[in-house]
């Protein structure tokens, strides 16, 4: 019999589902922050949700190589996808999906690093202050990093959608797997 806590061909386990919702939370907070920038421009309520944008966005980081150990450790357990033409898209979808998340902040913290200012997220130095910026250590976020960001939110809106088909419409089992019993 399967754990709690480990995938099963049947549901998500425990682990996996926390660290997804867990995640999807993280990222709401950061795709708020960065709405209430364009929506208010300068004002408190932005300058506070903004300067927990590169913290939170390293906790994701964290996050998400966590998550990415994990789900190649459960691999053979986890809910197939069907051998459809809509199962092989939610594949790439998800593919897609992993790919920018790990992208995303992987060049915004080499942004920091180049950028020679240090960087101590909650008081933890990750990098020193060299006061030296490296322009190609930067340059990929700087061209990239927020487009993307984007990117991905859409692709997350497009996920949320296709969860809701699935379960309105389809009527399956795609949302309990990952929400537990509904």
């Amino acid at each position: 019999m399967p754990s709690r806590w480990t995938d099963s061909p049947l549901r998500y386990g425990l682990v996996t589902r926390l660290l997804h919702w867990g995640m999807g939370a993280l990222f709401a907070w950061q795709f708020t922050g960065m709405g209430v920038k364009l929506l208010l421009g300068r004002h408190p309520l932005t300058a506070f949700l903004v300067g927990t944008h590169k913290p939170i966005g390293t906790l994701l980081m964290l996050a998400i190589l966590l998550r990415g150990a994990w789900g190649l450790s459960q691999w053979r357990n986890r809910p197939p996808h069907p051998a459809t033409l809509i199962g092989r898209l939610a594949l790439a979808g998800h593919a897609v999906l992993y790919a920018l998340m790990f992208y995303i902040p992987t060049v915004a913290l080499l942004r920091e690093y180049g950028s020679g200012r240090g960087f101590a997220p909650w008081g933890m130095p990750l990098f020193p202050a060299t006061g030296e910026q490296i322009g190609w250590l930067m340059a990929p976020a700087n061209l990239s990093h927020g487009v993307l960001a984007w990117t991905l939110l859409a692709l997350i809106v497009g996920h949320v959608l296709m969860v809701a088909l699935h379960h309105v419409f389809w009527r399956d089992t795609t949302l309990a797997r990952m929400a537990g019993r509904l």
